[in-house]
């Protein structure tokens, strides 16, 4: 087997592992979660989720029936041996797996209005590149990204009088209103940037985040804590029904912003946040940092 080949069929198996398992930080934190109900109806969600969560890793097969839309986020350095060729790797492997794990196949191009069949089509798979300058290899996060919680993400850009205050009931809004949509409870990305394309941008980069991490900065880690407390005091639970916690966490991501705006964007994770990382080498031997003990 050729490098291309092995390649392709290693990123065939590491698609099918995101799909059908959930990292070990997402797991932990919905058993912390599950623990923190009281109400019979929340427990019985959760040994739902549970249960779909367990019988997926039995049968092989995917724990949401939307697969999603494949998104590979790439950080790597100019010198990687594999770099060219990892964009048609990528495709390659996306085509492979819509048919062997299965994935559900949900790219449709905009302007003919058809489904293509295996998931690609128009810049689709959508990959995000990185160039670290002196790293010698490759990270790949992938994420998964379904209709739910596809449907709530939000931009918008405020005016610096309006203050940074001002994102608090934007997010409040779209969680209280349109989270339901994202099968709670959510992880809750927010973007803070100069215009709403890297605001975007910045909100999905901290769905990939680990659970449990804090933004740099003390205001910002105060205000991802403070969010999150707010959010879980809105009485939601899982599925959008009563219960006492309806986020995972709240991750802000941001950049320097203009002195005239403050732009914000939302995006959410559903309960089966599929995103796993996989570090290569040169050689193509692999790590798999949030599945421990995993092998593909």
């Amino acid at each position: 087997m050729n490098d291309k080949e092995k390649f392709i069929t290693l990123l065939e198996k590491f698609i099918a592992l995101a799909a059908i398992r959930l990292s070990d930080d997402v797991m932990a934190r919905l058993e912390q979660m599950r623990k923190a109900e009281d109400s019979p109806l929340q427990k019985a969600l959760y040994d739902s989720y549970f249960e779909n969560l367990k019988m997926a890793a039995e049968l092989k097969r995917p724990c949401c029936q939307d697969t999603g839309m494949l998104q590979f986020y790439i950080k790597t350095g100019a010198s990687f041996p594999h770099l060219e060729k990892t964009g048609e790797v990528i495709t390659e492997a996306v085509r492979r797996a819509t048919v062997s794990v299965p994935l559900r196949p949900n790219a449709i191009n905009y302007f003919n209005d058809v489904n293509t069949g295996d998931n690609t089509g128009e810049r689709t798979p959508w990959i995000h590149w990185e160039i670290v300058p002196g790293y010698h290899e490759m990270e790949i996060t992938l994420y998964l990204s379904g209709a739910g919680c596809s449907l709530p993400g939000q931009a918008k850009v405020f005016k610096p009088s309006d203050g940074l205050e001002a994102i608090i009931p934007f997010v409040f809004d779209i969680v209280s209103i349109s989270g339901i949509n994202a099968c709670p409870p959510l992880l809750v990305g927010i973007g803070l940037g100069h215009n709403i394309e890297n605001a975007a941008i910045l909100s999905k980069k901290a769905c990939l985040r680990s659970l449990g991490t804090e933004h740099p900065h003390p205001k910002g880690a105060a205000l991802e804590h403070r969010i999150m407390e707010g959010l879980n005091n809105l009485g939601m639970g899982a599925q959008g029904l009563r219960g006492n916690n309806c986020v995972m966490g709240v991750h802000i991501e941001s950049s320097a912003r203009h002195t005239a705006t403050i732009a914000c964007a939302v995006n959410v994770s559903c309960y089966v946040l599929r995103r796993g990382i996989i570090r290569l080498k040169s050689d193509l031997s692999y790590e798999l940092p949030a599945y421990k003990g995993v092998q593909l």
